[in-house]
């Protein structure tokens, strides 16, 4: 998440200008990089892009998310995990017992067109993140335990945050991208929500599209391919270890594929970069490849567990359909689902055996944060039956399938995202096995927007059954997302009622062991709350996770500037792009 505010400049700036970010030299393992410029990046995503709009994207690859790559206060070092400064000159001045924050930002560091960036822009983009009428998906990422976080302007160049309570996650909090005020700001004073909602579609002219990022984008072909350009006001203020503008890149393209295999495809026949293979089975057609003399590439695999989930969410607020509404409410019902998900199958199969069970909302990666104590609801579909039977499923009709006293068939609806094979293959898998205990799952892939709209919604009535996803982003310090743990905010999926309220004792209990981790600065301290909440989370079973993908490394050798091996994990990838360039 990231925000943005612009000024007008008064008087020349360039006599006063801060140093510029300097990325260091350990961050890549080729320190040759001299006079190595230009090229393009190639890459893939199986979606089509939504929108243009940052304030309105939610996708976890999107144009606004590639353009403000670079762009935000503060960023963690690969090497260590520490906060560093990145737009903000230098670290901030805290008082007010950990509570305030004061934040100066680099002088001279401008938008794509050429408008400075000041302290107005982030002043803007927070008022537009936590306008409910804008729907943000960083709504939620500005309170804690229902409070704001504040922002305030002290002058052109200084920011002022103040935290309702201590947040061990301050720092990434702040650290939202700055959109620009003289856009954004002037259509909401004059038009409010629906006028910042406007801007941006996918039918805006490219050139009407401003960066505060390394990226800008130059043209867009629907359901075809997408053209990033570097931002040479970027590189104004982003420099190598040898004063070298950043990003070393002319171009960053997106090229849209129907599924994963198309994209596969493209890897290995050349004609995109770089690929994340999912499963044992894309490994080996990499490995085939360039044994063969097909593709020049390098292959790493099993760098390390995925920082993703997977996972399957029921729907809690169906007024519409009261049987459903209730069954999906029960916590029996969602252990027993827990129950039929064979995840051993899941990564057999779907993964190659390259893969792990998960049980929990925290990431494989983040394995310090996985506890023993936490329950799991392990493959078993004798305990299922057992649990649908004490809900008084205990006779089939003639097709097999499990009826209740009067005759009503135990079924839902299923989505996932069309083109994500993997998906796919968990969904049929657990469709079949669900089968076996006579529940009946009607498994539809469909289109990733309208997935993504119908898990959004919220209200009494909501439009769907249950839906197959994943999560990514979030951070290491407090693994636990804002926006989907507490109660209320937008990703807390299986219940999202037009007041935000907790159905449940145990979300309540979630939402303050969020808030209280997030406020508790020891990390020894810190992880026994978030023990608390994963064995909170696990009980209650309004999610459940499936199984955690391993994460390979695979790029054409025609690119450089990729992380040393030891730097490399899912968490922070494997390359800093502003140091990637082509050989």
């Amino acid at each position: 998440m990231k925000k943005a505010f612009s000024l007008a400049v008064a008087l020349a700036v360039s006599s006063s200008l801060a140093a510029p970010f300097v990325a260091p030299a350990a961050w890549t393992a080729e320190q040759n990089t001299a006079n190595k410029r230009g090229g393009e990046f190639r890459t893939a995503t199986i979606s089509d892009f939504k929108t243009f709009n940052p304030f309105t994207s939610a996708e976890a690859t999107s144009i606004p998310g590639t353009m403000e790559d670079g762009a935000g206060l503060f960023m963690q070092d690969p090497r260590n995990d520490a906060i560093i400064p990145k737009m903000a000159d230098a670290m901030p001045v805290v008082s007010n017992n950990n509570k305030r924050f004061v934040v100066k930002i680099r002088q001279g560091m401008k938008f794509s067109d050429g408008q400075e960036i000041t302290a107005d822009d982030w002043i803007t983009t927070y008022k537009l993140h936590t306008d409910d009428a804008v729907g943000s998906n960083s709504f939620d990422s500005f309170k804690l335990s229902g409070k704001p976080i504040t922002v305030k302007k002290i002058d052109k160049y200084t920011l002022q945050f103040d935290f309702p309570s201590v947040s061990a996650n301050a720092y990434l909090t702040m650290s939202y991208t700055p959109w620009p005020d003289h856009i954004f700001g002037e259509a909401y004073r004059k038009g409010g929500a629906a006028a910042v909602k406007a801007l941006w579609g996918l039918s805006t002219n490219p050139s009407q599209i401003v960066s505060p990022g390394a990226w800008v984008l130059e043209s867009y072909q629907a359901g075809e391919r997408a053209v990033l350009k570097d931002n040479p006001r970027y590189g104004e203020w982003n420099k190598d270890s040898r004063g070298n503008a950043l990003p070393y890149l002319d171009r960053y393209t997106y090229r849209i594929v129907k599924d994963v295999n198309a994209q596969l495809a493209a890897f290995l026949s050349g004609q995109i970069d770089a690929f994340s293979p999912a499963n044992a089975d894309q490994l080996a057609q990499v490995k085939k490849a360039m044994d063969g003399g097909n593709l020049k590439a390098t292959l790493l695999p099993n760098v390390s567990p995925a920082a993703s989930s997977s996972w399957i969410t029921f729907n809690w607020n169906k007024a519409g359909d009261p049987f459903k509404q209730k069954l999906f409410r029960d916590v029996r019902f969602r252990q027993a689902m827990s129950h039929i998900a064979n995840r051993q199958a899941m990564v057999q199969l779907a993964l190659g055996g390259l893969g792990v069970e998960t049980y929990y909302s925290v990431y494989p990666v983040f394995k310090n944060w996985i506890f023993d104590s936490a329950p799991k609801y392990k493959y078993d579909l004798a305990a299922a039956s057992k649990l649908l039977a004490q809900m008084g499923f205990t006779k089939k009709n003639a097709q097999g399938y499990l009826v209740d006293k009067s005759g009503k068939v135990l079924e839902f609806n299923l989505s996932t995202n069309a083109g994500n094979n993997i998906r796919e293959q968990l969904g049929r898998i657990f469709a079949d096995e669900a089968k076996k205990v006579g529940v009946k799952v009607n498994f539809t892939p469909i289109d990733f927007n309208v997935l993504v709209g119908q898990l959004t919604a919220k209200g009494d009535n909501r439009p769907f059954d249950a839906i197959l996803l994943g999560l990514s982003g979030g951070g290491n310090i407090w693994p636990f997302g804002v926006n989907v743990v507490p109660c209320g905010t937008n990703l807390h999926s299986y219940n999202n009622p037009t007041n935000g309220a907790c159905l449940v004792s145990k979300e309540q209990l979630m939402s303050k062991l969020y808030y209280q981790g997030d406020s508790t600065l020891d990390l020894a301290a810190r992880r026994k709350v978030g023990e608390q909440l994963l064995k909170a989370e696990a009980e209650l079973q309004g999610v459940v996770y499936l199984v955690g993908t391993t994460y390979h490394v695979a790029y054409n050798e025609r690119l450089g500037g990729e992380y040393p091996r030891n730097m490399m994990d899912s968490y922070y990838g494997s390359r800093y792009t502003d140091l990637t360039f082509i050989k």
